[in-house]
């Protein structure tokens, strides 16, 4: 689904700042891609070049066989197909938990109202929060505004969702409450990539663990392996101290 060839991202004003460095990776449809390693590894970087929300220095990301960093890909419609849930909610604080879902389906797909709302009053099931229809993001606590926020991505019906640190954002007691949320979406089949420090959850859910450092992937493998029989030194040092 998503394949990315020798992925660069160079930040400062002459590019002195190199934070990917050659990253290559194939995303199958389905996949449960978990990312993880220290600060300032390149993780969310990497992640946000995905949908272009940072335009890479070099290399090529293909969407379902669709060169996306070809300057003229329509990237709107792609962002479509691609839910991001960020670590800030981002929801809109003067619009109501419904008008927050219903707005990109209305505006961007062009959607009903009635139609939109029909959906995004289905998605609050979902997400466990019917009764916040009418609430506004001010009234809610941090995990209901993150599940929210979850809601409003998948109103557009992605082919994959791209989740950029969660609950790193959240009251410990809070953070449980959205995990389960993304194990769900996992159990139904959705295409996944996160960016996470959550073991537990990586273990659980991850098809497959990255571990990057210093912008580049030092070693992937299948939760197992990945933790009772890590190969890289770096590796090994980082889970001595996370687990």
């Amino acid at each position: 689904m998503i394949s990315v060839k020798g992925l660069y991202k160079d930040f400062g004003e002459n590019d002195e700042i190199k934070v990917l460095k050659g990253v290559d990776q194939h995303i199958s449809r389905g996949e449960k891609v978990v990312i993880v390693g220290p600060s300032g590894s390149g993780k969310s970087t990497f992640l946000r070049c995905l949908n272009r929300l940072e335009e890479p220095s070099a290399g090529e990301i293909y969407f379902d066989g669709q060169l996306i960093t070809d300057k003229k890909c329509n990237i709107d419609k792609l962002r479509m197909k691609m839910g991001m849930v960020f670590q800030h909610f981002n929801l809109f604080p003067h619009l109501s938990i419904l008008e927050n879902i219903t707005l990109a389906p209305i505006k961007l797909l062009k959607q009903s109202k009635e139609a939109a709302e029909k959906k995004a009053r289905e998605l609050l099931e979902i997400v466990g929060l019917p009764e916040k229809a009418n609430a506004y993001p001010a009234q809610l606590s941090g995990g209901q505004k993150q599940r929210i926020a979850i809601a409003r991505a998948l109103a557009m019906n992605p082919d994959v969702m791209l989740f950029d640190e969660p609950t790193s954002a959240l009251d410990p007691e809070m953070v449980g409450e959205v995990l389960d949320l993304m194990k769900k979406l996992a159990d139904d089949g959705m295409t996944m990539v996160i960016v996470t420090h959550e073991m537990g959850f990586a273990r659980e859910v991850a098809n497959r663990i990255i571990f990057m450092d210093e912008g580049k992937v030092i070693e992937e493998n299948e939760p197992e392996e990945f933790f009772s029989n890590p190969q890289n030194p770096r590796l090994k040092d980082f889970l001595s101290k996370v687990l």
